[in-house]
């Protein structure tokens, strides 16, 4: 087959890949949007009970997954510490914190199951 005949299937693939990206975005800009202040400050609330933890924070498409000491909580960010490197996440994405599951005698678990 010639080079030619690949061309549209590898244009299809990108445009798919383009509108896919799109809809994570889109989504989650109405979730913002539906966000109330009340929401907002709760969130905020409930991150500052874990400052100075080690603890995993789940962003909005559960894809993305921090991990690391919470040093400060602010207004609108989260800021997590690991391995000496800090790393600020927006609270308008935050979905899930907890604290890094350990076992009996203390250790961090190697295997995570959610």
């Amino acid at each position: 087959m010639q080079p030619a005949n690949y061309i549209p299937i590898i244009m299809l693939f990108i445009i798919l890949y383009i509108m896919f990206r799109n809809q994570n975005a889109v989504a989650a800009r109405k979730v913002i949007e539906k966000r109330n202040p009340e929401e907002r400050n709760k969130m905020i609330e409930l991150a500052k009970r874990f400052i100075g933890k080690e603890c995993i924070v789940t962003a909005f498409d559960s894809n993305h997954q921090f991990a690391g000491f919470i040093k400060e909580v602010s207004e609108g960010a989260l800021l997590i510490e690991k391995d000496g490197q800090l790393e600020a996440i927006n609270l308008d994405f935050v979905i899930r914190i907890r604290e890094y599951p350990r076992n009996k005698k203390g250790k961090k678990k190697a295997v995570i199951i959610e």
